[in-house]
C-alpha cells in the first residue's frame, strides 16, 4: 500500500474526504468568475460523477448485502443521487455565465450536502459496524479502481451497479472523449 495514506486505506475515511473536497469546489465555483469559475465547475461535476459512480459501484452492494434495513438505505441514497444526477446534467449544459446558473448551483450544493449528511449518518456508520478493517480496505481498493473508469458527467437513470457496469465503460468514455475535445477548444480551464 506505499504511495497510499492510512486514510485512504478505509473506504469510509475515503469517501468522507471527499465530501470535504466536494464541500471546497463547490465554494471555489461560488467565488470564481468567468474562466475560472467555468474550470472550477468541470472539476466539481467530474468530481460529483466519478464519486457517486464509485459509490453505486462500490458501497450500495455492500449495505443492500450487509446492513440491517439495506434495502431501504440504498433506495433512499439512490433516489437522491437521481435527482442530484439530473440537477447537475441540467447545470453540465449552462454557461456558468448565465444569471440562472448560480442559483440553480446553490440549490443543488444544499441538496448533495444533505445526501453527504444522510450517507455520513445512515449509511457509512453501518458500513463501519458491519465490515471489518480488511473489507474496509478492499472496498477502498475497489473504489478507487471504479473511480478510475467512471464517466465524468451524470447519468440520470444509471443509479446501480449493474447498470453502472453496462453502461459506465462506454459513457466513461464518450465523457472523456468530450473533456479532451473542451479542453483543445479552450472551453475548459
Amino acid at each position: 500500500m506505499a504511495g497510499i495514506a492510512a486514510s485512504d486505506a478505509d473506504v469510509v475515511a475515503l469517501l468522507m474526504r471527499q465530501h470535504g473536497d466536494i464541500r471546497t469546489l463547490f465554494d471555489e465555483v461560488e467565488q470564481a468568475t468567468g474562466d475560472e469559475r467555468q474550470a472550477a465547475f468541470r472539476r466539481l461535476v467530474r468530481l460529483l460523477a466519478v464519486h457517486e459512480t464509485a459509490e453505486e459501484e462500490v458501497i450500495r452492494p455492500f449495505t443492500r448485502r450487509s446492513v440491517p434495513d439495506g434495502e431501504k438505505i440504498v433506495a433512499d441514497r439512490l433516489a437522491e443521487e437521481r435527482e442530484a444526477k439530473e440537477t447537475l446534467a441540467r447545470l453540465d449544459d449552462m454557461d456558468p455565465d448565465d444569471p440562472e446558473f448560480l442559483p440553480r448551483l446553490q440549490a443543488l450544493r444544499l441538496d448533495v450536502m444533505a445526501h453527504a449528511r444522510a450517507e455520513e449518518r445512515y449509511e457509512f456508520n453501518q458500513v463501519r459496524r458491519h465490515a471489518d478493517k480488511s473489507q474496509l480496505a478492499a472496498m477502498a481498493s475497489a473504489l478507487r479502481a471504479a473511480e478510475a473508469t467512471a464517466p465524468t458527467h451524470p447519468h440520470p437513470g444509471t443509479e446501480s451497479a449493474a447498470k453502472n457496469l453496462a453502461v459506465g465503460p462506454v459513457a466513461a468514455l464518450v465523457d472523456r472523449t468530450r473533456d479532451v475535445v473542451r479542453k483543445a477548444m479552450g472551453k475548459d480551464g
